[in-house]
Formats: C-alpha cells, sequence, structure tokens
C-alpha cells in the first residue's frame, strides 16, 4: 500500500452515507464547516492520526513522540511526591525495601523497572510476586506481614494494592510503610498506604486522570523521574553518575504492550522509544529472551505482545510466577539463558494446556446448541489459562 496516497471519501463508501441504524457516516479527519473541501490529508498515517481524534496541528507531534514530548510533570499525580520522598528516604538510609508485584507482565515488568532503578541507587531491593493458585490476586495480610516480618520497612506494590483494604491495614498494624503505585481502578474510598500513586484514583484532576489509560509500567516510570528528582534536590547525586532513566524504557514497552494498554499519548512514546532501546539489547534478561523466541531482527510492537509477553506470562500462569521478574533483573548472561529456556518451556506447556481446555470447552458449547450466552466448565481445567479460553472459545 502507498501510504501517500490519499484514501477515499469515507462519508459515502459504496454509495452507503448512513449506518444501519441511521447515524451519519462523518470521517472526523474531514475538514469542518466553512473549510477548504478540497482538502486531503497528506497521507495514511495522518488520517489514521485523525480518525483517532489527533488535532491536525498535533499530527507531526504524534507521528514521531517522544518522552518529552509527551511526559507530564510527575507531580501533577496525587501522593507522587510522597512516594518519591519515602523512597529517596529509603534510598539514602539504605533501608531494606521490598516490591510487591503482580504476576503478569505488567506486574514483572513494573517489578523490574523499580528493582533496577533503586540497585542502580545503591539499594539490595528485594521481590515478591505471589504465586497465582496459592496466593491469588494481590497482596494479601498475611504476605506484607510476613515481608516485614523479614525485615524490610518499606514495601512498594506494583500493579496492585488499590483495593487491598484489609492487606494495607495488617501491613500498617505491623509497622510497614506500603506505597501503592497501581493502574487499576479505584473505589470512593481508599486504603489505607504511606502514598497511594494511581491516576484512575477518582480524586485525581482532569489532567492526571487523562493518563488513566497507563500500563502500571508506566506509573511506575514517572514514580521513577519522581523519585531522582527527589534525589537530585537533596545533592545525592554530587559525585556519583545519575541513573538513566530512559535505559529503562525497553521494559517500559513490554509491559505497556502486553498489557494491552491503549498505544495513544504518553503510551506511544513509551513503546517508540523503549523498542529503540530494546533493539541494542541493554538488558541482558530480555536479549535471552528475544533470542529463545527466534526473533532475528529488531523486536516490533507485534513481537511483544505475541512472542516475549506469553513467554513472561507463562511463568505466572503454569509455572514460578517470579521467573519473569528474575529474568529481567539479572545482569548473569548465563542464569538470564537458563531463566529464558524455561519460560520457553513453560510456554509450550501453557499452549498445549490451553489447547486441551479450550477442545473441551468448545465440545460443551456446542452440546448445548446455538446459545447467546454458554456457561461451562470442566474437572481439572487449569486456572492459569481459563481467561485465555475465555476469549479464544469462539474466535
Amino acid at each position: 500500500m502507498n501510504l501517500h496516497q490519499p484514501l477515499p471519501d469515507f462519508t459515502h463508501v459504496c454509495g452507503v452515507s448512513r449506518s444501519i441504524l441511521g447515524q451519519p457516516w462523518r470521517w472526523r479527519g474531514a475538514p469542518g464547516a466553512g473549510a477548504d473541501e478540497a482538502f486531503v490529508p497528506d497521507d495514511l498515517v495522518a488520517q489514521l492520526l485523525m480518525g483517532r481524534g489527533v488535532a491536525r496541528e498535533e499530527i507531526e507531534r504524534h507521528r514521531a513522540p517522544t518522552i518529552r514530548e509527551f511526559m507530564p510533570d510527575p507531580s501533577i499525580f496525587r501522593d507522587m511526591n510522597k512516594a518519591a520522598e519515602r523512597l529517596a528516604d529509603a534510598v539514602q538510609a539504605r533501608e531494606p525495601v521490598t516490591v510487591f508485584g503482580d504476576y503478569d507482565v505488567d506486574g514483572a515488568t513494573s517489578a523490574a523497572l523499580l528493582i533496577r532503578l533503586l540497585r542502580d541507587l545503591g539499594c539490595e531491593p528485594q521481590a515478591y510476586i505471589p504465586d497465582r493458585l496459592m496466593e491469588g490476586y494481590g497482596p494479601s495480610g498475611e504476605a506484607l506481614v510476613r515481608i516485614a516480618q523479614g525485615g524490610a520497612r518499606l514495601i512498594v506494590t506494583v500493579d496492585c494494592g488499590a483495593q487491598a483494604f484489609e492487606a494495607l491495614d495488617m501491613a500498617k498494624a505491623a509497622g510497614v510503610d506500603v506505597v501503592v503505585v497501581d493502574h487499576h481502578k479505584c473505589a470512593s474510598s481508599l486504603p489505607v498506604a504511606h502514598a497511594l500513586v494511581n491516576p484512575n484514583r477518582l480524586d485525581e484532576d482532569a489532567y492526571a486522570a487523562s493518563h488513566g489509560h497507563l500500563a502500571a509500567v508506566g506509573v511506575c516510570f514517572l514514580l521513577g523521574a519522581a523519585l531522582v528528582r527527589a534525589l537530585r534536590a537533596r545533592g545525592f547525586f554530587e559525585g556519583r553518575r545519575e541513573p538513566r532513566l530512559v535505559d529503562l524504557l525497553d521494559i517500559v514497552a513490554l509491559g505497556t504492550v502486553a498489557d494491552v494498554a491503549q498505544l495513544r499519548g504518553l503510551n506511544r512514546a513509551f513503546v517508540t522509544q523503549g523498542l529503540k532501546v530494546m533493539a541494542q539489547r541493554r538488558n541482558v534478561g530480555l536479549a535471552a529472551l528475544i533470542e529463545v523466541s527466534r526473533l532475528t531482527k529488531a523486536p516490533t510492537c507485534t513481537d511483544l505482545g505475541f512472542a516475549l509477553g506469553p513467554r513472561i506470562n507463562a511463568g505466572g500462569r503454569v509455572g514460578k510466577s517470579d521467573l519473569g521478574v528474575r529474568l529481567l533483573t539479572t545482569d548473569d548472561p548465563e542464569e538470564a539463558r537458563a531463566i529464558a529456556e524455561e519460560l520457553e518451556r513453560l510456554n509450550l506447556e501453557r499452549r498445549a494446556i490451553e489447547t486441551m481446555v479450550c477442545e473441551a470447552a468448545e465440545a460443551l458449547c456446542k452440546a448445548q446448541g446455538n446459545r447467546s450466552v454458554a456457561v461451562v466448565s470442566g474437572q481439572g481445567w487449569h486456572p492459569g489459562v481459563i481467561g485465555i479460553v475465555a476469549c479464544r472459545a469462539f474466535l
């Protein structure tokens, strides 16, 4: 396809100007009233961007998105400064810190980003990823108390925690500070935490809330920027190198795409720039995963969603939930290769289990006849693949 060839007039396609419900078809990129009716956008990319609501004058900014152009001041988010200051205290005092992440790719990348950043700042943070089958989703009070009893004075939950009322109450009673970094929808009341950073808090202002499409790893990147800024203001970097946050954009891109976050605004910048970093294969674990995925060229957005993401997810679905974080945070090539090969094996196992459950579910659906909604269940179906099967059974 020639990207510079104008698209047809979408207000009249095949002679049709209205939908089946009688609504007029209007291309959002078409000229408005009083505009030059002969106006034709430059190319397909421009038309697609305008069709997605991008203003004409914003096209070039969105065509080649950069972090500088799209990144907001992290301080616009409620509790962001409070979270950054608490982390800065932990960095300067070398406090024991544990990062508690979800077991999917967004959770693994979020945890890996903060762990790598804190290591670069001189800390030795620990990772805790709950077991999907034994512990379920999100932080449990028992787990947080156990982490506190192990010596942690600060716990950062990533990609989870926004609804963990009871668990955070138990953590507070145990005397440990908890910073929640999440992107899931919040209730009108919030759990008790030292800080809760989430663009989807109901009390955020309009500009902060407009970033509600960020994956948790994107919110963690913003927290990382706020942390570096807080330490800079304290003179922490006098005589030492500041960490390069842009070097972590490969992890941000992976988590953003794998979590199926909307690729608009800051997310498009994260992925565009993150793919450039990933092509350099600086992250030893990602390089090993790219190799076992048999990708011979620089990864694309499709590769993140359909090659790399599923392999990291396989650890949380049918294997060890912490494999993804371990892979993304190791600097040992041998360890990275071993973990990547294990994730490849687990992904093949996940696909076989998924196929078996999907075939069984489809057979049960067929036996029920033609129904608008079918509810089926089976003995021994692996809970780690149920969601995938539900999405694919009728595709």
